[in-house]
């Protein structure tokens, strides 16, 4: 039995004419790699777009609360304190307790007035937790009407509280268990990544153009002027690109229930059974979800036309090197080309390490990888869902 310990995904996309991911000039970010610069999307940009993404296989349709990614976190905090009845002086008065009282990064402490509303960095919290506050506090606004009195007890309560706010069910959001959550907080719980997302590069060197255009004025064409209301430019590429992304499941798993990363496979399969669906779900947004600027004038939208899943309890190894040398332009089919470089990666990594996984593929073209079973997404995903709640 092979333990389905990480998840493996590869993925190959083709987008033609589009700007999936500026860089801070507005250009395509690139990456030089092995003998050619690449095209690249980072894997910010791919996780965002996961993320938000609203269909049905949304990670926000699995049931578990998501969490609030924003500076403006406390001031989200005082409105429903407010919404709730209590008055602005008590409500700023508990934000300003809160943020002191170690909720908050440690260099963001002692801060007061309109300034208390708004931290330095983003701050990821979950919707459980600042429900959680905003009833606890609203309580304690309900038992104390002086100021002073009232920031003491909500200092109290988050020295009292911490073991309770780390408890929460689903506390910290569905975002943090599977991309983690960083916090030099007293009182907030640091969550370590489930999954981990490599920036994805096209297998080629990068085709760019820079893209010449104007805006016509409609009213003053009508008047018989021939001069535009704007002349623009833009960079736009297009490419095969290659993607990995590995799941860790007891990660996954422990973040999920809150169980130790170790009774994983030897928990009940109940326990595993959400990370299947987190996992099932999250499988259909990397195949189908595309990210990409300039939405409405390139429409940058694809489906996998390759994906490739291992699952093992080996420690997981990107097949990017199978790129390392460019694949030429002028290949009769680059995507085939691409599929036969993965499947000769795998072959000499296989004989060299000997590592037992297994794997399916879906693929859009008539294609062989070593040891590997062709699926349908759907029943890519089944198969993803089900080995992670068997643990096998």
């Amino acid at each position: 039995m092979t333990l389905p310990r990480f998840i493996q995904i590869h993925t190959l996309h083709a987008y033609p004419a589009a700007l999936l991911n500026r860089d801070d000039a507005g250009l395509a970010k690139r990456m030089p790699y092995g003998d050619a610069v690449r095209t690249r999307i980072s894997s910010q940009c791919q996780k965002r777009h996961w993320r938000t993404a609203d269909d049905h296989f949304a990670l926000a349709n699995v049931g578990v609360p998501m969490a609030v990614r924003s500076r403006v976190t406390m001031g989200h905090i005082r409105e429903r304190l407010i919404d709730a009845g209590s008055s602005e002086e008590l409500a700023q008065a508990a934000v300003e307790a809160l943020r002191n009282g170690g909720l908050l990064d440690k260099a963001d402490k002692n801060i007061e007035g309109a300034d208390a509303l708004k931290t330095g960095q983003v701050v990821l919290l979950g919707k459980a937790e600042i429900d959680y506050l905003v009833s606890r506090t609203r309580d304690l606004i309900k038992d104390y009407s002086d100021v002073s009195a009232l920031k003491a007890a909500v200092a109290q309560f988050l020295k009292d509280e911490k073991k309770n706010i780390e408890a929460l069910k689903h506390g910290s959001g569905l975002e943090s268990a599977l991309f983690g959550r960083f916090v030099t907080s007293d009182v907030l719980a640091i969550r370590e990544a489930a999954i981990s997302v490599a920036h994805a590069f096209t297998v080629h060197e990068a085709q760019v153009e820079n893209d010449y255009f104007t805006v016509v004025d409609d009213l003053l064409r009508d008047t018989g002027e021939r001069g535009s209301a704007g002349i623009f430019d833009t960079e736009l590429a297009s490419g095969l690109y290659y993607g990995y992304v590995v799941i860790d499941v007891p990660q996954l798993v422990a973040n999920l229930e809150g169980i130790d990363m170790k009774s994983c496979f030897t928990a009940p399969r109940e326990k595993r059974e959400l990370a299947g669906q987190v996992a099932q779900h999250l499988l259909h947004l990397i195949a189908t979800v595309s990210p990409g600027a300039k939405r409405g004038s390139t429409a940058p939208f694809d489906y996998a036309k390759f994906m490739l899943v291992e699952t093992g309890d080996w420690q997981p190894r990107s097949l990017a090197g199978a790129f390392q040398n460019a694949l030429p332009l002028d290949c009769p089919n680059l995507r085939q080309a691409a599929v036969a470089r993965v499947s000769d990666e795998i072959t000499k990594l296989d004989a060299a390490y000997g590592a037992p996984l297994n794997r399916r593929f879906l693929s859009l073209d008539e294609v062989t990888v070593p040891a590997g079973e062709r699926l349908s997404l759907a029943d890519l995903g089944k198969w993803v869902q089900e080995s992670i709640a068997r643990g096998e």
